[in-house]
């Protein structure tokens, strides 16, 4: 049972470690080609820089062929008309997919989706998860349709969150019990014992790309929705609070603080654990900050080096 890999992303190099060590040639299930986008450039010396998928296949020693537009490479093209895979997994890929693609493997193009399809459809689902409480998430294998995350489902399992996951806790745990549930998918359909369902599309949310506006917090928000959104940022380049000096302090790891509250941005105790600080509602204590031009570092010692005390205001 031949299938294509064809990703790119962070999720998609998961997914093909997990995959390559839970596939079993033996039986017939294996994979034959790895697809990648171009590698991007950047820096003074416009550095090439290889996508996720590429540098998880050299460590693993699997070949690797890089695209561009997958609906303009004749050779893939002709390749898979020629000697068509059973299955085409398509994970994290920043290209929309279209025919011949679509129809022309035996199981069509398969994708390991990091929420409950039909919630959290679209680019950021376990960012959208984190930031809206959820306290359950989970995976599903399903079929690629023209419409977005809306394909029939081959396999899906549920996993709890707990109330201080972050994005990189998912993005771990979600891409290998996703692997996991698409290899015995896989295993499944070839001996003709799976069958696909058609997602309830009328309980369908979107999981809407990120929004830079989304990063900024203040202390006179919930401390609850400042603690979701650090933890679903930590893989996004980080949530911050503007300074009034200028600059953003980054916020890499909070935990919500039972304590009373005051005026939102006041310090209410001061450990070696870190500030507790007022918000909106409730109060939330800092773990990890960057300031501007900085490591990241423990909160206590940040504080401690602006000598600041239970009382004063922090930023």
């Amino acid at each position: 049972m031949p299938f294509w890999f064809v990703g790119e992303g962070p999720f998609a190099a998961l997914c093909l470690e997990h995959l390559d060590r839970l596939l079993r040639p033996e039986e017939g299930c294996r994979l034959t080609r790895i697809i990648t986008g171009m590698p991007t450039r950047s820096g003074r010396g416009m550095k090439e820089t290889p996508s996720p998928v590429e540098a998880c296949a050299a460590r693993l020693g699997l070949p690797v062929e890089r695209t561009g537009r997958l609906s303009q490479n004749e050779e893939l093209l002709a390749s898979l008309q020629a000697s068509p895979p059973d299955a085409v997994f398509v994970i994290d890929f920043g290209q929309i997919i279209r025919e011949p693609f679509l129809s022309t493997p035996r199981w069509g193009c398969l994708n390991i989706h990091p929420s409950l399809l039909p919630r959290w459809r679209g680019a950021a689902p376990i960012q959208r998860a984190l930031m809206n409480g959820d306290e359950e998430t989970g995976v599903t294998v399903f079929r690629l349709v023209p419409e977005m995350d809306a394909g029939p489902v081959l396999r899906q399992a549920k996993l709890p969150v707990g109330p201080d996951a972050t994005a990189s806790d998912l993005y771990g745990a979600l891409s290998a019990l996703g692997s996991e549930i698409a290899a015995a998918g896989l295993m499944a359909l070839s001996k003709g014992t799976a069958t696909f369902t058609e997602q309830e599309h009328a309980n369908a949310t979107c999981a809407a790309k990120l929004d830079r506006e989304e990063f900024e917090v203040t202390w006179d928000k919930p401390a609850q929705k400042i603690h979701n959104v650090v933890r679903a940022l930590d893989m996004s380049g980080g949530a911050f609070l503007p300074l009034k000096e200028g600059g953003r302090l980054k916020l890499w790891r909070t935990a919500l603080a039972d304590t009373p509250e005051g005026t939102p941005g006041t310090i209410l105790g001061l450990d070696a654990e870190g500030p507790v600080v007022a918000c909106g509602t409730g109060a939330l204590r800092l773990l990890e900050v960057q300031a501007p031009g900085k490591r990241r570092m423990r909160a206590s010692d940040w504080v401690r080096g602006l000598r600041l005390a239970a009382g004063d205001r922090l930023i």
